[in-house]
Order: structure tokens, then C-alpha cells, then sequence
């Protein structure tokens, strides 16, 4: 959801930014338009409220499909559970890059971390406003949005990142084990993986005075820092002058490493999105890591590039397009349309997986408007 660097949209809309060749690397501060490209697919599937697949469990042998568009009901992972993840990472890898361009331009230490905490203050109240919007009862401050979980993440990820890189692992290993600590020593009554009166629903409830829907907890902040630490070390690797190669094989081994340490974690520490516990951690860095290195591969080293034009549509505007699910313009959208599609009822339940389509190319192509207009909502 990197906002904080400008990108200048092709001219013509069959011509796609230009990218390196094969051989070359990206010059400091650069950017690569893979990594736009695998933020707007993410944001792509961020707003399709799945498509509308989930009308496939009404069918046999489909549900398998239909119960990935959907968040595990507490322990496990879904396809759905790895957005947010895959989210909060591309901001950890646009890091490096917007850094390096502000440090070129001469920015120093102190003036980033006054860019970093404005921008990190700014998303916790758009986070409120938006989860506040159309509230009839009164408002409610929250920081479980995933605009505030990153805002958490931002500030802490560039202050680790001052640091030497073996300090910055201590640090996240220290998180983690911290994080899974506290809720051991602090158990709810089914346990310290209790859904209800875990130690993070009972800071929630002495400190907001109310507990989130779906069991969240605010201090989940502190796995979602550790994925943001994780793009943070993978955006400082696309920036160095290692070979292709290497950094597909780096990317790779830790995509691995990743899976490895998320399975063995979950009999101590079981796999739970809801409050980010250490295996989900880097079970979820897996996959996403493992997103990003196919994504490098097919636009930065086969240069087959125009393929990701929808999705480079939607990632130059990310925070524009989560701003427009989270207001209710998606729901509006769809209610004005439905009017002459009748939500395609001619082919029955199925007929909302069209609806769906229909509401997401709307979306779309509002965000290809502002694309041709060079007209990039950031913060």
C-alpha cells in the first residue's frame, strides 16, 4: 500500500513502464513495477470480497474452493487468511525504496522519522474514520484496522531498521517469542489461545473498555510489525546488485524457511490469524514471499510484462482503492447496478459471482481513470 512514492502512469494505455532489462538492476531508490503489480493483485482480491465464490459450497465438490474465500474459523489457514499478510508485507518491501529516494534527495534520519510518524498518525484516523462511517451509535476509537495495525508496524519497522541486520533478527525473534510469552503466562479460561478472555481481548477491555468482533486484539500489531520487518528485508534485497538469480534463490530458501518454522511452531503455538500468533507469522511470510519472488521472476526477469497492466492499475492507487471498499462506494456501486443486472438471477446463485465481476471492473476502472490523469492518492 506504499503511497509515499510517485509513479509516473504510461501515456498510452497499451504501453506499460518501461522496466530493467534482464541483466540490470534498479538504481537506488528505483522502482520496480512488479512490486506495483503484486500490490494491486493483492488489492485486487481485497476488494472482491471473494469474488463472490462462496455461493459454491452450495455445490458439491466446490466447497473446497468456496471455504478459501473465506478466514479460518480460528486455528488454520486459508487462501483469505494470507491478504492481510501479503498487505502488510508489500509496505515492508516498498520501505527500502521510498526511503532511499527521500535519503537522495537529502532527507535526513530526522526528517524521515517525521515523514514516517505523520504518515503513521494519518492512517490511524483515516483507519477510525472509516471504521466509524455510517456508525449510528456513537463513535469508537479502534486500532485493530489494518490501516492502524500498519500504522504500529510503519513507526516500528523504520526504527529497527536504523539497526545492524543481526540486531534487527534479534528484535523480531524477541517479538515473537515475547508476544507468544505473554499469552502463556497470561492464559483466557480455554487457554492462552482462548478465542475469549485471552490476555489481548483483556488489554482490549481495560484500555478501549470493549472487545473487537471475531475475537481480534490490538497487540496483534506486534506479529503484523514482524511480516512488515520481513518486506522491509526483502525490499533491501531487490535493492542490492545481486544477480537475478540470487535473489530468486534468497526469496525462495526463505519462502521455505518460512513454511518450515510455521508448521513446527504449531503445536506449541498454534496457526491463528485472528491474533497473529507466531506461526501464522511466518507460515503467511511463506506464501507471500513465495507471491512476490513469482511475480520478480515473470515481470523483472522474463520480462513478460503486459499481462500486469490490470493489476499496475489498481497497485500505483492502493490506498484510493481499500478507501473505496471501506466507505461503502463498492456497496453502492453494486445496488445501482444490480438495478439492470438483477444480479444476473437468470443463472441462480451463481449468477452473484457475475454480479461481483461486474462491481469489480467498475472499481477498476474508476482507478484507470485517475491512472491516464497521472492522479496518485497518497499520503
Amino acid at each position: 500500500m506504499s503511497a509515499a512514492t510517485t509513479y509516473q502512469a504510461p501515456s498510452s494505455t497499451a504501453e506499460l513502464p518501461a522496466v530493467p532489462q534482464p541483466d540490470s538492476q534498479p538504481k537506488t531508490g528505483g522502482r520496480l513495477v512488479s512490486l506495483d503489480a503484486y500490490r494491486g493483485f493483492i488489492m485486487l482480491l481485497l476488494v472482491s470480497e471473494g469474488f463472490g465464490l462462496g455461493v459454491l459450497s452450495n455445490y458439491p465438490g466446490w466447497k473446497w474452493l468456496a471455504d478459501q474465500v473465506e478466514h479460518a474459523a480460528w486455528e488454520g489457514c486459508t487462501f483469505w487468511d494470507l491478504i492481510q499478510p501479503a498487505f502488510t508485507f508489500m509496505v515492508g518491501v516498498a520501505m527500502p525504496f521510498a526511503f532511499a529516494r527521500r535519503i537522495s534527495k537529502g532527507a535526513t534520519n530526522t526528517e524521515l522519522f517525521r515523514h514516517v510518524a505523520w504518515r503513521a498518525f494519518m492512517l490511524i484516523v483515516l483507519s477510525n474514520i472509516y471504521s466509524n462511517w455510517g456508525r449510528t451509535s456513537g463513535l469508537r476509537l479502534q486500532f485493530i484496522n489494518v490501516l492502524c495495525q500498519i500504522a504500529f508496524g510503519y513507526v516500528l519497522c523504520f526504527l529497527i531498521t536504523r539497526l545492524r541486520f543481526k540486531t534487527q533478527v534479534a528484535i523480531a525473534a524477541g517479538m515473537l517469542i515475547g508476544f507468544w510469552a505473554l499469552f502463556v503466562a497470561f492464559p483466557g479460561p480455554n487457554g492462552p489461545w482462548s478465542q475469549e478472555g485471552n490476555i489481548g481481548a483483556r488489554i482490549d477491555l481495560w484500555v478501549l473498555g470493549y472487545n473487537y468482533s471475531d475475537y481480534y486484539t490490538t497487540i496483534n500489531f506486534i506479529g503484523n510489525a514482524v511480516t512488515i520487518l520481513f518486506g522491509c528485508w526483502a525490499g533491501a534485497l531487490l535493492r542490492t546488485e545481486k544477480s537475478h538469480s540470487e535473489k530468486l534463490r534468497i526469496l525462495v530458501s526463505c519462502a521455505a524457511a518460512g513454511f518450515v518454522l510455521g508448521l513446527a511452531l504449531v503445536p506449541v503455538n498454534p496457526m491463528v490469524k485472528h491474533l497473529w500468533t507466531a506461526s501464522f507469522t511466518f507460515f503467511s511470510a511463506g506464501w507471500v514471499i513465495l507471491m512476490l519472488a513469482a511475480f520478480y521472476w515473470v515481470i523483472e526477469v522474463r520480462q513478460v510484462k503486459r499481462w500486469a497492466f490490470p493489476f499496475l492499475v489498481l497497485g500505483v492507487n492502493s490506498l484510493f482503492v481499500y478507501s473505496l471498499g471501506q466507505i461503502g462506494i463498492k456497496g453502492w456501486l453494486n445496488r445501482g447496478l444490480s438495478s439492470f443486472t438483477g444480479n444476473f438471477s437468470v443463472f441462480g446463485d451463481l449468477g452473484m459471482i457475475l454480479q461481483h465481476t461486474l462491481v469489480l471492473f467498475g472499481l477498476w476502472y474508476v482507478c484507470y481513470w485517475l491512472y491516464q490523469r497521472k492522479i496518485m492518492i497518497k499520503i
